[in-house]
Order: structure tokens, then C-alpha cells, then sequence
């Protein structure tokens, strides 16, 4: 990730009233406000800054026509820097759904009556749009938003509301591993070689028999690579402080993790059970994408019933165990190396072929050396930890870092909409665990008895 060496001590702000014309577009206009976490990318703009300067920030608001700029101190925490976030993601979007699940999140918000007029003109515009070609039925796209990581939208999770996952970028796809991961021995494995990830292959999971290592509990269930104990560095020194610090695990139990992200098609066969709700069919349209667009809560559904169905103990990874398999044995930035490999990932500047409106299909991209696909870019996963603020006193033995009524979860891996900076294997973000957001998606995992 970048570092932006900024000036610290900058405390003046400017009244929020203080308006000065913007030389921006009304398209590019940002705003600001408070609560739900959304994802690592949106916080880009900001918590870099304060990684390097660590306490200067700087944040521009802007009302169409207008921008407000404030400069100061804002703890990484604030729920106003939250709703920021919020209010910044989704901003120019042209879905109803996004100012929808922003007025859920914060009624009362300083944006609630923007929010409100732009939910009424594209309601109003919708009998047009519905005569004309849809766009591609995929993530709630945030028109305009290339030129920044766009952060995940928190799409408050209703029950009335189901969504599924979307597609994820096409990419070369190296051949699995001939066998499961073999146990780590040392704190810095090899990197994967330019070999691995030289076979463009793209692997449709719906008609590719199971391979040899792989395993598959039931015919719905999701493909699994049995990870073999073994230890790690887990985390980041050099980056993000929520990285930090950089610790040993050990993991001591065998387990397995799915192969790929849960698509939609797995997801449909939950729903259609009547264990899982339905979700968005804007976001959840390809059956062999990552499914989308859900809650933390909305995920222990679907295990829950994957546990009942195959009769195995089915559960989301801790994140010690996601990070284990995402870095395939490497110590490395991302699993390929310490820089950017165009056609590695699904992110919207990891190269073509990329996708504004949606992930690709699962299996569109390398599979890192233990086998596992798009652990980096597609969708952000949910694991089972409870988040904290950083690595201080965390389990050394890979298990699930809990506490007692635990609201605000872990997602890992970045997405499509994120850049090639979230796509390193130390990357980590929050999420509400109740809410939903059309990037977020997740992946299984149970102990092998």
C-alpha cells in the first residue's frame, strides 16, 4: 500500500458551513458522514494517510458544485468517519439500492434528504430504464468511482431484502497444486514462481469433475483442499497498523476451506431449502459467481444448513487459517511475489479482463500454490473472527479470535472493485456484522476429523 508522508500537527478546520466553489464536476462530488465500517478500500484516502503521518488527515466533502474541506484529527473509529466512508461509496451511484441501504444505516444522517432526492429521481426514472437494455445484472455498480478504491456499501441486511453474489474478472489460471499444502516449516516459504501462474485456463466449477485432493461432502456442497498443520507469519509491518504486529501462528489442526468463494448456484440450493433468505437478484444474477451482497449472519445460515445437509462440521475459517491458505506458503506481499502481476486477480487495476459492474466467475484467475482461487480480489470474505484493531495479544494457534457479543466482524482479500493495494495477503478490514454489502461475500471451511 501507499504512504502518503503528509504534514502532521494539522488541527484548523474549517466550519462545516464553509463552502467553497469546487473545481470538480458535480459528478465527482464527495460528501461525508457516520457509522456502519465499510471495507478497507474506501478508507483508503484516509487511513493511509494516517498510517504514514498517523495522525494527520485531511477529508473533502463536496455538494455537488461545492466543496468543504475540513482538516484534523479524526480517530479511526468515529462513526462520522464511517457514514464518510459510507456516504463517499456510493455517492454516484445510479441504483436505488445504495441510497436505500444508506438511509436504513442512518435515517437521521446529514445526507438522509440528498439520499432521499436521489432515491425519488432514479425511482421516478425507473419505468424508462426498464424499457431499455438492463446493464448487466451484477453488483450495484458506483458509477464514477474508478479513479479511487470504492469501499463496500453497507447494505443493511433485511430479510426481506435476499442477495446473491456477482461475477469476478477473468484471469490466468495456473494447474492446482499436485497435492494438498504441505506443512510449513519455516516462517518465510517460497514464492510462487512465474510458472504457476502461466496456464490461462478458466475453470468452470459447474461442469469440472473434482480433482484428486479435492473433497466434496454432498452434491451441493462446495469443493474443499484438505490444509495440512503447519506454521506462518501472519500479518504486516510495513503497512496497515491493524496488520501489526507481525506474530508466528502455528496451526496444529488439519482443516479443509473450500476451494473457491460460495457461488450463487450454492447459495440458490440453501435458499431453495428455505434455510438461507434470498438475496439480491441485482447482485446475484451468474450462477458461477461468488455469491454477494450478504451479512456475517446471513453466511452462519448457509453453514449451518451446509452442516445439517452433509453432516460434516461446517463453519466460516478464523482468519489465522484464511490468511494460512491465501498465502499458499510464500512470505511474500501477495501470494505471487512482492509486486503487482497483471492477471493475478480480479481488482480494477490488476489488468484486463476487468469488470466495473461485477466480479468474474469464480476460477477466472490463478489458483495460488496451495490450490485456493481468488483468495486475492473478487469479493471480500467473511471469517470468523471478531475484529480488533490490531495483532496485539492474538492467538498464536489459528483458532477464532471471539469476544462476547461480538458486532463488528473480520473480511479479508479485497474485491473487484478495490485496487492492486488490497490485494496483498496481510489485508484486513471490519465489517457490521448484520449488514450487507453487494462486495462481500465468503468461503467455507470445517476441521477434518
Amino acid at each position: 500500500m501507499w504512504r502518503l508522508l503528509l504534514p502532521v500537527c494539522l488541527l484548523a478546520s474549517l466550519s462545516p458551513t464553509s463552502a467553497i466553489p469546487s473545481p470538480l464536476p458535480p459528478t465527482q462530488a464527495a460528501s461525508a458522514p457516520a457509522s456502519t465500517p465499510p471495507p478497507k478500500a474506501l478508507l483508503a484516502q484516509f487511513k493511509d494517510a494516517r498510517a504514514a503521518a498517523a495522525h494527520a488527515l485531511r477529508l473533502a466533502r463536496r455538494h455537488d458544485g461545492f466543496v468543504i474541506l475540513r482538516v484534523g484529527l479524526m480517530p479511526k473509529d468515529t462513526s462520522e468517519e464511517y457514514e464518510i466512508t459510507f456516504w463517499n461509496s456510493i455517492k454516484d451511484s445510479q441504483y436505488p439500492s445504495d441510497y436505500e441501504a444508506y438511509l436504513k444505516a442512518y435515517p437521521n444522517g446529514r445526507f438522509a434528504p440528498l439520499a432521499q432526492a436521489r432515491l425519488a429521481r432514479l425511482r421516478a426514472a425507473a419505468p424508462k430504464s426498464a424499457s431499455a437494455p438492463a446493464a448487466p445484472t451484477a453488483p450495484v455498480a458506483h458509477a464514477a468511482s474508478n479513479a479511487a478504491p470504492t469501499a463496500p456499501v453497507a447494505h443493511a441486511a433485511s430479510s426481506a431484502a435476499p442477495a446473491a453474489p456477482a461475477p469476478a474478472p477473468q484471469a490466468k489460471t495456473p494447474p492446482p497444486p499436485a497435492a494438498p499444502p504441505a506443512a510449513q516449516t519455516k516462517a518465510a516459504p517460497a514464492v510462487a514462481t512465474p510458472a504457476q501462474t502461466a496456464v490461462p485456463a478458466k475453470v468452470n466449477i459447474a461442469t469440472t469433475k473434482p480433482g484428486p485432493h479435492d473433497i466434496k461432502d454432498c452434491s451441493t456442497c462446495p469443493l474443499l483442499i484438505a490444509v495440512t498443520p503447519g506454521n506462518f507469519m501472519m500479518g504486516n509491518d510495513t503497512d496497515d497498523p491493524s496488520e501489526k504486529p507481525v506474530h508466528r501462528v502455528t496451526i496444529g489442526h488439519s482443516y479443509a476451506l473450500s476451494k473457491y468463494a460460495v457461488t450463487v448456484a450454492q447459495w440458490n440450493a440453501c435458499a431453495n431449502a428455505g434455510a438461507c433468505p434470498r438475496l439480491s437478484s441485482d447482485s446475484n444474477s451468474a450462477p458461477n459467481a461468488p455469491v454477494r451482497d450478504l451479512s456475517w449472519d446471513d453466511a452462519q445460515q448457509y453453514v449451518k444448513w451446509l452442516s445439517k445437509v452433509s453432516g460434516k462440521p461446517y463453519r466460516l475459517p478464523s482468519e489465522a487459517e484464511w490468511e494460512y491458505a491465501a498465502r499458499g506458503g510464500t512470505a511474500t506481499r501477495y501470494w505471487w511475489g512482492n509486486e503487482m502481476r497483471k492477471g493475478t486477480a480480479n481488482c480494477k487495476d490488476c489488468g484486463q479482463p476487468w469488470h466495473v459492474e461485477a466480479p468474474d466467475d469464480v476460477g477466472s484467475f490463478p489458483a495460488n500454490p496451495y490450490g485456493f482461487y481468488d483468495m486475492a480480489g473478487g469479493v471480500w470474505e467473511w471469517v470468523s473472527d471478531c475484529w480488533h484493531n490490531s495483532y496485539k495479544n492474538a492467538p498464536d494457534d489459528g483458532r477464532t479470535w471471539d469476544e462476547p457479543n461480538c458486532q463488528t466482524r473480520v473480511i479479508r482479500g479485497g474485491s473487484w472493485r478495490d485496487g492492486a493495494g488490497y490485494m496483498l495477503s496481510a489485508t484486513r478490514f471490519k465489517y457490521d456484522s448484520s449488514v450487507r454489502y453487494n462486495a462481500n461475500g465468503f468461503r467455507v471451511a470445517r476441521d477434518m476429523q
